[in-house]
């Protein structure tokens, strides 16, 4: 690092969200290319060479970028549909729409869903995308190129279904794969685009949809591909009752039961929701270190459930947050699913000791990263980590008068971003993003929201 450019931030509280919660009322953050050099207490030390930036940071909180775990980017051009509906009848009722998508549409809506979190302080994210029309074109690489536009460290989920509505799924017939098309397709994609370096900007899972859109055949050997492929695996588990009621019908078992199964419990899984577990599926999951992506507004938007969160992480369960699909949670974004995790697990059997501010932070930072399995890179500031940060601001209206700058953070108002670095590099000041035109994005996630919907209604 020693002749690498350096980027010094002074005179802010950091919350580095390391393992022992380490805070500094008043400190100093020194990036140096892509990486963590230093930082502590009080000023940065002096003599550093090659700052080409210096920052005051007054009024600002320091924390690790935000890392988002569940995700449908293609979802952002049908916001606003089925907006009364539980889960099984919203798939019924979009399914048919989103088997209409291509690669086009694809592009634009992963550029709205990057844009709105990069620009709320996300600087990991994460697509499982899993419809892919016949003909649509490159729809994985279209969402990989919107990342890497955007700036955003990325991994994607390739997603698959092979059991539709003929075989007892949910998913119209036209809208899947076929078994061997889709773990070819996969592993194409892994081929193709997975880097498994220290400071990858691109990686790929494993990611067939869930028990109720695939088989099991897809869902087995789906798990053998990744693990010889040596990529993580992801899928959505125990969302509702209906799906709980929908795997006992068909496999005999639970959801949990049934993963295990098929060998997708462990530690390079993760898996979306897990609102309905019961004791001993949080204990398989903490035997196995299975992970979980706890999306809080969408769960409540889909009147799902709420989550045991306090239970998962009292058992050791790794949990880290998702925006989850916007057209299940319209704003897409994760700096509110903060306030929105407190908030609803104090609605549960632990009200006000289920979680507290930080945390919550740590489930949208250092969570998330052990989820993804980049711990070791991302999540928490620390020297030698990758320089994913964001300054928060936090002295204005909405939060001044707040004195402890975490709970400002978290229970507060979402706070406007002065600053988000990935890599090194900046992604977003003073609350516009730099490397894509937010206009210009708006525009097109219109418009081709709206040619999506004139061909849904053809039929």
């Amino acid at each position: 690092m020693a002749a690498a450019r350096r980027i010094v931030i002074e005179n802010c509280a950091i919350a580095t969200v390391d393992a022992d919660d380490t805070e500094y009322a008043s400190g100093y953050v020194v990036v140096a290319g892509h990486r963590i050099e230093a930082l502590g207490s009080g000023r940065a030390p002096e003599g550093l060479e090659n700052v080409v930036r210096r920052i005051d940071a007054s009024g600002h909180l320091v924390t690790p970028g935000l890392v988002n775990t569940h995700h449908h980017f293609y979802q952002w051009i049908t916001r606003g549909m089925a907006t009364d509906h539980n889960l099984f009848d919203w798939l019924v009722a979009l399914y048919p729409v989103w088997a209409r998508i291509d690669e086009q549409m694809t592009y634009a809506a992963a550029q709205g869903s990057l844009a709105m979190m990069a620009r709320g302080g996300v600087t990991t994210a994460m697509d499982h995308h899993y419809v892919f029309p016949h003909g649509s074109g490159d729809l994985s690489g279209s969402v990989i190129r919107a990342a890497r536009e955007t700036g955003v460290r990325f991994t994607l989920a390739r997603g698959s279904m092979d059991r539709s509505e003929k075989d007892g799924g949910l998913p119209p017939d036209f809208a899947v794969e076929s078994l061997d098309g889709a773990l070819a397709a996969t592993e194409e994609t892994v081929r193709q685009h997975h880097d498994a370096s220290f400071d990858a900007m691109t990686q790929v899972a494993v990611a067939p949809c869930s028990p109720f859109s695939v088989s099991t055949d897809l869902l087995r050997q789906g798990a053998e591909l990744a693990r010889r492929l040596g990529v993580r695996l992801h899928t959505h588990g125990s969302e509702t009752v209906e799906e709980e009621k929908f795997c006992h019908e068909l496999f005999g078992m639970g959801p949990t039961d049934y993963f295990e199964s098929t060998g997708w419990l462990g530690e390079d899984v993760w898996m979306a929701h897990c609102v309905h577990m019961n004791a001993s599926d949080i204990a398989a999951f903490a035997r196995t270190r299975t992970g979980v992506a706890h999306c809080p507004s969408s769960n409540a938007r889909l009147a799902a459930g709420i989550a045991r969160v306090p239970d998962l992480l009292a058992a050791g369960v790794p949990v880290g947050l998702g925006v989850d699909g916007t057209a299940s949670n319209e704003s897409g974004e994760l700096h509110t699913e903060l306030r929105n995790a407190l908030l609803i697990n104090r609605l549960g059997a632990h009200r006000e000791a289920a979680l507290n501010a930080r945390q919550a932070l740590r489930l949208g930072t250092y969570g998330g990263a052990q989820v993804l399995g980049r711990a070791d890179q991302i999540g928490s500031l620390e020297p030698g980590k990758l320089a994913d940060l964001v300054l928060w601001k936090l002295d204005t209206l909405a939060h001044a008068s707040i004195a402890d700058p975490v709970t400002a953070l978290v229970f507060g108002a979402a706070a406007p971003v002065t600053l988000s670095l990935v890599n090194g590099a900046a992604v977003v000041e003073n609350g516009r993003l730099l490397r894509v035109d937010e206009d210009a994005v708006a525009r097109s996630t219109r418009d081709e929201a709206r040619r999506l919907a004139r061909i849904a209604a053809q039929g």
